[in-house]
């Protein structure tokens, strides 16, 4: 595989950073580069940039309103994207649950809810995980019960990131108790202001509002937003889980932090010189660096894959595994190198209008948030011990 980038790339490149340039709003990307709080209106500007530009289904084919780039192109946008302190686009509806109405969808459902999607019509939130039913999904317990041409929903989702923004959910329930328990699931897209639907906020270790639980008491649910066939949700359950593992290895993300950690051990000192010269911590920051280098050209070869027509299978185990720890120890690392200013930060340093005292280097204020929020990496879309059992079982047949 070549990995210099061709003439056209370089001028895409060049194309993606003029843009950046004049459209990102300056302020909307302090706020990413100094990890402040960003708003829903804040995630909503940026989604709406993207999608007057035709930037914003990167992955999507054209005629579904996608922008038909290769996969080099995608990722040159996403690395740029993220150099340029832009905020990520809300992954749920865009990156999870397009896939699959492409996918899964009948025409019906992809001509109402694709547009929706790409004009922010609805704010969508993944209802997969509940209590008991995390790593081990196909033990959910949350039912959907057929009465006429609605479903009863009742149960519960739990972890269910930026609910409270929601209107919409995509929800795995089970809808046969009988056989294995992968073949009685179904994929429903339930309207969050139905009757008997209660969102509670998870308040988690940082004090920060991302998460909720999410309760279902007999809540109908129209059969027309059944996606795929019923009990045959588990196929799209495990379409969609490809993409959510590929986005989590987050390049991108890696990429800028690891520049951002580069100028902090550049500027820190340890016994009289520069962090980034210590043989221990110098030592680290390489073998990051490395296997950085490494994920990211697993992540080209699989997104090459994905262009082709195919899902992508064990890589994205591999890319989530990869990813994840890789942007772990960046977070570690730069704990280490920040010293005392990683301490507890003072959170309305994080919000908007703040103008009391700055704590530390820049990026102090949240580097002890980042790093125990990001421990969370290796567990959600599947924790790691998982994706490796998945690895054996794909490749080795074990």
């Amino acid at each position: 595989m070549d990995l210099n980038f061709t003439p056209e790339e370089e001028a895409f490149r060049a194309e993606v950073r003029a843009f950046l340039a004049a459209e990102l709003p300056p302020g909307l990307a302090r706020k990413v580069r100094e990890s402040r709080h960003l708003t829903k209106v804040d995630m909503e500007a940026w989604h709406a940039i993207l999608n007057a530009r035709g930037w914003l289904a990167s992955h999507w084919p054209r005629e579904y309103g996608g922008t038909g780039w290769t996969a080099v192109q995608k990722f040159i946008f996403e690395n740029e994207c993220a150099l340029a302190h832009a905020p990520r686009i809300v992954p749920f509806g865009l990156s999870m649950l397009g896939p699959v109405l492409i996918k899964y969808g009948d025409e019906a459902q992809k001509r109402y809810w694709l547009p929706r999607i790409l004009d922010g019509s609805d704010w969508w939130c993944q209802g997969y995980s509940e209590p008991g039913a995390g790593s081990d999904l196909a033990s959910l317990k949350t039912t959907a019960v057929r009465d006429g041409e609605h479903y009863i929903v009742n149960g519960q989702k739990t972890w269910t990131t930026l609910g409270q923004h929601a209107n919409m959910i995509f929800c795995l329930v089970r809808t046969r108790s009988e056989g294995k328990p992968q073949e009685g699931i179904s994929f429903l897209l339930i309207d969050m202001s139905t009757p008997g639907i209660e969102v509670r906020p998870i308040i988690t270790l940082d004090g920060e509002h991302e998460v909720n639980e999410v309760f279902f008491s007999d809540v109908r649910v129209p059969a027309l937003n059944l996606v795929g066939e019923e009990n045959r949700g588990w196929s799209c359950a495990k379409y969609l889980l490809t993409y959510e593992r590929t986005n989590i290895a987050g390049v991108g993300l890696s990429t800028a932090a690891l520049q951002q950690l580069k100028a902090v051990a550049a500027r820190q000192r340890k016994n009289g010189r520069p962090l980034a010269q210590d043989p221990a911590f110098a030592a680290r920051l390489a073998r990051v660096e490395i296997e950085l280098d490494n994920m990211r050209t697993t992540n080209l070869r699989v997104l090459a894959a994905a262009a082709n027509g195919g899902a992508p299978g064990a890589e994205s185990s591999m890319l989530k595994i990869r990813g994840t720890q890789i942007r772990q120890e960046i977070t570690a690392l730069n704990r280490r190198a920040m010293g005392v200013h990683a301490r507890p930060y003072i959170a309305q340093a994080l919000e908007d209008g703040y103008d009391g005292p700055h704590i530390g280097p820049q990026g102090a204020d949240s580097a002890a948030a980042q790093y125990f929020n990001n421990r969370k990496l290796s567990i959600f879309g599947g924790s790691n011990e998982i994706q490796k059992n998945i690895i054996s079982k794909m490749i080795l047949g074990l």
